[in-house]
């Protein structure tokens, strides 16, 4: 049987559609892309913005067309079934507690249960979903529900198994990445979750994906300085006046925000610190937007996420008044992109000359493979002899193209 697995939207969403993957290649089925005729396929959706509904929507169309039965699950599936059903009534619709089970549906064949290929050189590790947050301006809360933390034994199952298919790092993933451990009979924190897998693995490398500022600890940035943990976090701003985070309803200031950047700029060598931030916020005026600029120009971050502010239904954001218009909004991301540009190739060029260790993930153009530093930094070597999935080291040499140029020295 020919499958075709379209994914949108963030990390734990890629990590439940590698385990889907795993499961039908271990059931002898072929993942196909839709050009290629798929019998079935299963679309995982994000409805984080209008912009991720309206790419779920074309994707259900094409699939459909390509004569394909079509399953769609995901954010946008558990939230809007309506919408998918009227675009096709043959279309099966899978919330997100029931997404494992899509295996089944297309198999009935309850014994392939396996979870360790991902077609990405890094492997992506689900250890938590859903949130307890509420801010005005996010519908993922309704779609994923409470937080659920999966138990540290299951957390290091997963991980051996990545390490015996060779994995050189796992990206630990989860809806909200900070509340791991906080819902389990033992309660755990991530900052010990964390110093198990060092103590029960040996993969060379440990990555987290996003974590609120008010989750950043001590302990969290002792291990930060750990060298098998990867010198990269992400950690969202989303505004930079003190009066649109209470808009939000995020429970941290501009003040302990910034002071806890600097912390780790300071005690994390090299380290590479991502942000996001939604512009067009309800009541964002330009004193506002000038906050935000300012705080973002002042922080020793590397790259920012930009969002234009996107009405979700059933939000209070949605409904709040002095909403900004459209041309606004694009104005301001073209004034804050302007401003990550410079941050990206300032933390870029700092870089050179000095030596990083790389895992190989794709060919670039021409006789070039590119890789990810631990710093989250995409590398191209002008060379083609090295496989994907390679750890290797290699001596950052220049900037060309907005690309950072490299030569190897030796593999890992």
């Amino acid at each position: 049987m020919k499958i075709s697995v379209l994914t949108l939207g963030c990390k734990v969403n890629q990590s439940e559609s590698y385990s889907l993957e795993s499961n039908l290649m271990k059931c002898g089925c072929s993942l196909v892309s839709l050009q290629e005729e798929p019998d079935y396929s299963v679309i995982n959706t994000c409805t984080v913005t209008a912009k991720s509904d309206y790419q779920s929507r074309q994707l259900i169309r094409r699939s459909l067309r390509s004569g394909a039965k079509v399953i769609v699950t995901g954010c946008y599936a558990q939230l809007r079934p309506d919408e998918i059903k009227a675009i096709d009534d043959t279309i099966q619709v899978v919330n997100n507690k029931n997404k494992s089970n899509i295996i089944n549906m297309i198999t009935n064949n309850r014994a392939c249960n396996t979870s360790y290929y991902c077609k990405r050189s890094r492997a992506y590790l689900k250890v938590q979903d859903g949130c307890n947050y509420s801010c005005t301006y996010c519908v993922v809360p309704h779609a994923r529900g409470k937080s659920q933390s999966l138990k540290s034994s299951e957390v290091i199952h997963n991980a051996l198994e990545f390490e015996k298919s060779g994995y050189k790092e796992i990206v630990l993933t989860g809806i909200h990445l900070g509340l791991y451990g906080h819902d389990l009979r033992t309660k755990l924190k991530l900052s010990e979750l964390l110093k198990i897998l060092l103590k029960r693995t040996k993969i060379p490398r440990i990555r987290l994906s996003s974590l609120e500022v008010n989750e950043i600890t001590e302990d969290i940035i002792e291990i930060l300085q750990d060298r098998r943990i990867c010198s990269h976090v992400h950690i969202p701003l989303q505004s930079g006046d003190d009066h649109i985070l209470k808009l939000m309803n995020r429970n941290y200031n501009v003040k302990r925000f910034t002071s806890t950047i600097e912390t780790i700029a300071k005690k994390v060598k090299d380290v590479s610190i991502g942000t996001d931030v939604i512009v067009g916020f309800p009541n964002e005026g330009d004193k506002e937007f000038s906050n935000t600029k300012n705080t973002v120009k002042s922080l020793p971050i590397s790259y920012i996420h930009i969002f234009p502010f996107s009405k979700r239904p059933n939000t209070i954001a949605s409904s709040m008044k002095e909403q900004n218009t459209k041309h606004m909004k694009h104005e301001r991301y073209v004034e804050l992109n302007a401003i990550n540009i410079r941050k990206k190739h300032e933390y870029m060029s700092s870089h050179i000359n000095k030596t990083l260790d790389i895992i190989i993930e794709e060919k670039g153009k021409g006789n070039t493979v590119v890789g990810t530093s631990s710093n989250y930094l995409k590398i191209r070597i002008p060379s083609v002899s090295y496989n994907k999935g390679t750890l290797m080291q290699v001596r950052i040499v220049g900037i060309e193209d907005n690309n950072i140029i490299a030569y190897p020295l030796l593999t890992l």
